[in-house]
């Protein structure tokens, strides 16, 4: 994504918020329609696969209740991630805390897809998923930012609370290890 992009959405999300600030109802549906694709991209990268809906339905909620606080320091999606990103977080402390559950799936869930023509697709995404999988929690997070959401450094360093240069590192570190991996 080129600055003049970035500058673009920038100025689309602001002008959403203050039609949002000024009881545009419709700004809020805008809002959610532009970022919960990439909401649910992240929460994926991040290893969530149950409940997506209602975790990003959550960040919205919580989004909203402080967007009169929202400073624009950072793009809008920026801070839904970091809010996406502590829900995470703190669900999966919640879960710490619960004993196990037994999951139990219909026997004929694996026929409503298509094995054939997704075969190759789930073959490379299960490679790199277990390639993300030997990275450090920090690594993963960066690596996912930027390759699966085409996020700027500094967009990362926010998200996850560390500096940009930090970011980098850990990308590069997480890029070289991931190849490695696959090439293994």
């Amino acid at each position: 994504m080129t600055e003049a992009d970035r500058t673009t959405d920038a100025a689309a999300d602001q002008a959403l918020i203050a039609r949002w600030r000024a009881g545009d109802e419709r700004a809020a549906t805008a809002i959610v329609e532009r970022h919960a694709p990439a909401l649910m991209r992240f929460a994926l990268s991040l290893g969530v696969r149950d409940d997506l809906d209602e975790l990003v339905q959550d960040t919205f909620v919580r989004a909203f209740a402080a967007l009169d606080s929202f400073r624009a320091d950072s793009a809008l999606r920026t801070w839904l991630f970091t809010i996406e990103r502590r829900l995470v977080l703190d669900r999966r402390r919640a879960a710490r805390r619960q004993p196990d559950m037994v999951e139990v799936v219909p026997e004929d869930a694996a026929t409503s897809f298509h094995a054939l023509d997704a075969m190759e697709a789930d073959e490379t995404a299960n490679q790199v998923r277990l390639a993300m999988e030997r990275l450090s929690p920090m690594q993963r997070d960066v690596f996912s930012l930027r390759v699966q959401e085409g996020r700027a450094y500094k967009d990362i360093a926010d998200i996850l609370g560390t500096t940009e240069g930090a970011a980098r590192v850990h990308y590069h570190n997480a890029l070289r290890a991931v190849k490695e991996w696959l090439h293994d």
